[in-house]
């Protein structure tokens, strides 16, 4: 046998190297595409992100006066929603439903929550913008949608005039709470507080 000298013998190797790695390339590729064509999508890796929400809703303890849904399939954690049905405090016997949007940085930034349902109340505006501190600056990685959703149902239990998104609504909670009563009774029922209407939401 002839002895290859050591810089032939290197490009020889780097060669088969070579080789075997486009091999390798084009293995993976048809294994790919049979999966593909066996049914099965290929497979997407999840984010940091995806994965602490899919442990977050897999460890959720829902209140009893809230249920979770997927209107776009469980194959989307990332938006879903939530509905609130307070069973104390001025908003019994209400519906409100709330989307959540998390971003793919979650949860180094808090989830994007909005109020679907047309709500008269202190700390959620007319346009469904949800003022809850944990939401904003007091958000912190170790919180999870469980707290959010624990505070989402707090606001309805007490809420708090003293941080107001809707501010017309905070001052008659602070000065005239039986007025407040009477126009969030109104308001689920369907009918107008002032010069807005609200949908029924009872």
């Amino acid at each position: 046998h002839r002895v290859l000298s050591t810089p032939t013998a290197k490009l020889f190797c780097a060669s088969l190297l070579g080789k075997m790695i486009n091999l390798f390339k084009i293995k993976d590729k048809k294994s790919q595409e049979a999966g593909n064509a066996n049914g099965r999508p290929p497979i997407k890796k999840q984010s940091p992100g995806e994965l602490r929400l899919h442990k977050d809703i897999s460890e959720l303890n829902l209140p009893k006066t809230t249920t979770i849904s997927f209107p776009n399939g469980k194959d989307d954690l990332l938006n879903f929603e939530i509905i609130v049905r307070p069973d104390e405090g001025y908003y019994l016997g209400g519906s409100f439903i709330f989307t959540f949007q998390v971003p793919l940085s979650y949860p180094h930034e808090p989830p994007k929550v909005k109020c679907k349902t047309k709500v008269y109340h202190p700390n959620i505006d007319l346009e469904g913008n949800v003022c809850l501190n944990i939401l904003r600056e007091d958000w912190k990685p170790v919180l999870n949608i469980n707290t959010i959703i624990y505070g989402l149902n707090h606001l309805f239990t007490q809420p708090n005039h003293e941080d107001p998104l809707n501010h017309d609504a905070a001052i008659i909670l602070r000065d005239n709470p039986r007025l407040f009563e009477t126009n969030v009774r109104r308001a689920m029922a369907g009918g107008y507080v002032g010069q807005v209407h609200f949908p029924r939401c009872i």
